[in-house]
């Protein structure tokens, strides 16, 4: 087959990968000047690093395989991670099960049941018991008003705004599962968090090579304008400069939006179930200081007031070494469509973000920054609500050899590059199964057959 693959993130490459390998002709085509999607990087300090936070749990068995089989896999390392809670303006590690029992913004007998909930959700490996069920009830009931007012709950609030209320209680079974995964020893053991040496830019680099190397063709600045189709079938694209390329199938890896506009005629019941999911933005604000902001990698914001969820300190994970001795922390936010940061830029967010950022650290000054940087992405987070799993699209279009494969379809599990690849491999072997299908019903009635 021809396959084209529209938009060039970790899960475009993975499907373009898994095709060539079978031996299928790729042309892939990326709307942005770069390659990666939110595994994009850019360079600090003349070292590369993630315009996107990113690292590996234990259980992310995809994409770490993957990278081994390119030949990177030496260079993962599996890192002690440094977790910790801003609460109340204190700072209170997370790293160990002693360190929720010193954690006294909450009572005793909550810590408690606290930490045997998440016991408990790690040993539940039957997520759809919780299917349609929100994560506020179930946390109400079995933990109680004050853990989920002052902790879980604060933290669906910080994630998900004013939707917080009714998040799936399997998107949060998920966090908890995955996170308890990622303790090699057992969950009384400090959790590890894997880095690949360089940046995760070596995978997108690694990936595209090994594409072009069996004959696939990657283009960037190259917008798709449209899906061609025909008799019901797809039979290729248009390009925005108006080149049109002929394909056997096509696979989108675009979010839901993009993909109902890319494809006149869509059937209109799938494109509607489309319409239904609602995104968040995803904004990083990335700070360069010349010194360290606190001790802690990944620092949760429970407090209300806070326009960041997250302060993730690269250079508490990594050494600031790699980024030319500078110090890196990134101030994550999920906003909905219409929030002022959608429209704000880096000097308009800093100037917002600067009263919290003294709450981790009161003699932060600006006089530390040596570099700036804001990344958005539209299409960040899918809000996943109880009967989301009622709306998540079909990887098959109702358009023959047509195919969606997008963070809408990552479920139970978040979205993350490990089932971003897990996605784009899927969808390509479904398309491979379809064309050698639709293949054997040609030979069998003499479809395409010379005339006699």
């Amino acid at each position: 087959m021809h396959v084209v693959i529209v938009g060039a993130g970790v899960g475009g490459l993975g499907a373009a990968y898994e095709l060539v390998r079978a031996g299928h002709t790729v042309a892939l085509y990326e709307a942005s000047d770069e390659l990666g999607g939110q595994v994009r990087t850019f360079e600090i300090g003349g070292g590369r690093i993630e315009s996107f936070y990113h690292h590996l749990f234990r259980s992310d068995t995809v994409v770490t395989a993957l990278i081994h089989e390119l030949g990177l896999g030496g260079d993962i390392e599996w890192i002690d991670s440094k977790v910790g809670f801003m609460t109340d303006g204190r700072i209170f590690p997370f790293v160990s099960a002693m360190d929720l029992l010193r954690y006294t913004p909450v009572s005793l007998p909550t810590r408690v049941r606290l930490g045997l909930a998440a016991l408990w959700l790690r040993a539940q490996s039957d997520w759809k018991r919780y299917e349609g069920m929100r994560a506020r009830d179930w946390i109400v009931r079995y933990v109680g008003r004050e853990a989920y007012d002052r902790v879980w709950g604060a933290l669906l609030r910080a994630k998900f705004g004013a939707h917080a209320e009714d998040v799936a209680m399997v998107w949060f079974w998920g966090k908890i599962y995955l996170r308890f995964a990622s303790r090699p020893g057992g969950v009384l053991a400090r959790e590890q968090l894997g880095y690949l040496r360089g940046s995760f830019g070596r995978l997108v680099d690694a990936l595209a090579a090994a594409v072009r190397a069996r004959g696939g063709t990657l283009e960037t600045s190259a917008p798709v304008a449209a899906v061609l189709t025909e008799g019901g079938r797809a039979r290729g694209v248009r390009l925005a400069s108006g080149e049109t390329v002929a394909a056997d199938a096509v696979i989108a890896t675009v979010p839901s939006g993009v993909f109902v506009r890319l494809v006149p005629g869509l059937d209109a019941e799938y494109a509607a179930l489309l319409q239904r999911v609602e995104y968040q933005w995803a904004t990083v604000l990335v700070l360069a200081l010349d010194r360290p902001l606190s001790s802690i990698y990944w620092l949760t914001v429970t407090e209300a007031d806070c326009p960041f969820v997250v302060a993730v300190e690269q250079t508490n994970f990594r050494p600031p070494a790699e980024y030319g001795g500078q110090h890196v922390v990134y101030f994550s936010n999920y906003a909905d469509p219409g929030d002022p940061i959608v429209d704000e830029d880096a000097e308009q967010v800093l100037a917002r973000y600067e009263p919290y950022i003294r709450r981790i650290n009161p003699a932060f000054d600006r006089g530390w920054i040596r570099g700036t940087w804001l990344f958005k992405d539209r299409a960040g987070q899918p809000i996943v609500h109880a009967r989301y799993h009622e709306l998540i699209p079909p990887l098959r279009t109702p358009t023959a050899g047509l195919y969606l494969a997008n963070t809408t379809q990552i479920y139970p599990e978040d979205r993350g590059q490990n089932y971003a690849i897990r996605l784009g491999q899927r969808v390509a072997r479904l398309a491979i199964a379809d064309g050698l299908a639709m293949a054997d019903t040609a030979a069998e009635t003499g479809a395409g057959a010379p005339p006699q």
